[in-house]
């Protein structure tokens, strides 16, 4: 059965490609229409291929000892069988706020990393339905699907600021080659200023859909979505004392890949917010403990 959430993620895709293609048709040259395309797939190129040893660099990441955390290792080898991937790399990070995150390219680069926090506040199942959700990340190859959401956004961007020049300088960027009609500038201005909003807004969304198919998937796995509910709730608890440094541009970059948003804050900030609400996530994993069946 296809999740809500996987044909979520295909709907903004969608999107995202469609403003991309309508921001192209406005510029009215194919040129500078692939120009952006490129620039956009070299940057976020680099990003898929080496963020994992750039992000597990930055928290200084060590790896997770064997021996001395034997029981992550069983837990991890379990669920990776579950789901018939690869085993992942484990790593420990350094800091006293309760979280983790899954990063690499595909299944067989993926790593899995968790805070010594983490390993302070949750019990086993609690654990082991963290680690689920992270293996989903792996499985649902949302490394992958966030690169393309990523590349899109950023082409629309450079569109836009191409699109803002034309109409500032009134260049005739803006003009049609096959009919030889001019776009209005101000339309123009309106457009190159709404739609890399709009890319934003898409591309968050994506991510939020993603969170909760690997809270989905997880819980499947782990066929414990309670567990995984509790472990959410603590590790809110746990970033509200102890959360990253707002104002380090590094930190904001990579908070999307913690399980729980790192970056404390509320108001305003929820509408750009790249998790869905903890409270929401919490109540979707009841709702499928209530429907599964009882384990004797």
């Amino acid at each position: 059965m296809v999740s809500i959430n996987s044909i979520k993620t295909v709907i903004f895709l969608s999107a995202l490609s469609a403003l991309f293609m309508m921001l192209g048709s406005l510029v009215g040259g194919r040129a500078g229409l692939q120009v952006a395309f490129i620039m956009s797939l070299v940057m976020n190129g680099i990003a898929y291929f080496f963020s994992d040893k750039i992000v597990l660099s930055m928290y200084k990441a060590q790896p997770l000892d064997p021996n001395k955390y034997a029981q992550i290792y069983t837990m991890i080898q379990g669920l990776a069988k579950e789901m018939n991937l690869p085993m992942p790399k484990l790593w420990l990070v350094p800091n006293p706020m309760a979280n983790a995150f899954a990063t690499g390219r595909s299944p067989s680069h993926a790593s899995v990393a968790l805070t010594s926090g983490i390993l302070e506040i949750l019990d086993p199942q609690e654990l082991r339905g963290v680690l689920a959700h992270e293996m989903s990340h792996v499985r649902n190859n949302d490394i992958l699907v966030t690169t393309i959401a990523a590349t899109l956004a950023s082409a629309i961007g450079y569109i836009a600021n191409m699109l803002r020049f034309g109409a500032y300088i009134g260049a005739n960027t803006s003009s049609d080659s096959s009919t030889g009609r001019r776009s209005n500038p101000l339309f123009l201005l309106v457009a190159a200023m709404v739609m890399p909003i709009a890319a934003t807004l898409l591309q968050l969304a994506l991510s939020r859909s993603r969170e909760y198919l690997a809270d989905e998937t997880g819980a499947e796995v782990s066929a414990d979505p309670l567990a995984l509910a509790a472990a959410l709730g603590k590790l809110e608890q746990s970033v509200k004392r102890v959360h990253l440094n707002n104002s380090n541009p590094m930190d904001a970059t990579t908070a999307p890949l913690f399980i729980v948003h790192p970056l404390f804050g509320g108001g305003w900030a929820n509408l750009f917010a790249t998790h869905p609400p903890i409270a929401d996530r919490i109540a979707r994993l009841k709702r499928m403990s209530e429907r599964m069946p009882k384990r004797s």
